[in-house]
């Protein structure tokens, strides 16, 4: 059995932490009140990764992320993946430069291409994660959203999804915003959307309210990995708890080791 991962995913809006529910944004705290709540030095011992996203309704300012990232990242060693409001090959470059070791891809992949391939072709497609969100219309078809949810697209995410096949993107993250922050367990209707034999790592969110949810996103074999951004339904030693209690039923996840440096 291939191991899969466990990821926690942080929302940024540009002055501190939020909460998320259908993509309405709470403010919870700044670094110091994430830092007192979660430790992330220890928390990082119980997620392979974690994904730390700008979710800004008004004009992103990068440089600010980018010193919450640097911020964030130290004593942090698990991968970073970070994203919201790249636009050019320089914003991704500086958050690789501040702490990121991938970088999340969303409105990029819809409307310029380009500037996604010339990223690819600087820093490698690998530590490039494509990100679609999406919702059900009235029709209950999957539409896809981009700008943090505010435009909606006239393309299918199928077609988005088919393009990503063989693109310029190492992994995908597919998030349902009708299920985002709900706590009512993902939206696996979303996976019937991937091309047949899909070859990219595919990462599952939105809905994560316990650890039965994540438990049953893991079985899925289509699911590489899955991704929690509710704070407080995993507060205080909530990962830890949720990866032992994946263990206990049989998944296996990647080992960490290691080392105080003093």
């Amino acid at each position: 059995m291939l191991k899969k991962r466990l990821i926690f995913t942080l929302l940024y809006d540009g002055t501190g932490f939020v909460l998320s529910r259908n993509f309405r944004l709470q403010r919870v705290g700044d670094l110091s009140w994430l830092q007192k709540n979660y430790n992330f030095e220890n928390t990082a011992r119980s997620i392979d990764e974690l994904i730390v996203l700008n979710v800004a309704r008004e004009k992103s300012d990068q440089n600010s992320f980018s010193e919450a990232l640097k911020s964030l990242s130290k004593g942090c060693f698990v991968p970073i993946a970070a994203g919201g409001g790249i636009r050019t090959i320089g914003d991704a470059g500086l958050l690789l430069k501040s702490g990121a070791d991938k970088v999340v891809i969303n409105t990029l992949l819809s409307t310029n291409l380009n500037i996604v391939q010339d990223i690819a072709n600087k820093y490698g497609k690998q530590c490039i994660v494509g990100s679609i969100d999406m919702k059900r219309g009235l029709d209950g078809q999957f539409v896809q959203y981009v700008d943090c949810g505010t435009t909606r697209l006239s393309e299918h995410p199928r077609s988005i999804l088919e393009r990503m096949k063989d693109g310029v993107v190492g992994e995908i993250y597919l998030n349902s915003m009708d299920r985002d922050g709900t706590g009512q367990g993902f939206d696996f209707d979303m996976l019937d959307l991937l091309p047949k034999d899909f070859p990219k790592p595919v990462i599952l969110a939105g809905g994560v309210g316990n650890s039965s949810h994540l438990d049953f996103g893991l079985r899925d074999n289509r699911v590489d990995a899955v991704a929690t951004a509710h704070l407080f339904n995993f507060i205080g030693s909530g990962l830890e708890s949720a990866r032992n209690n994946l263990r206990t039923v049989g998944h296996r996840f990647p080992t960490w080791n290691y080392v105080d440096i003093d």
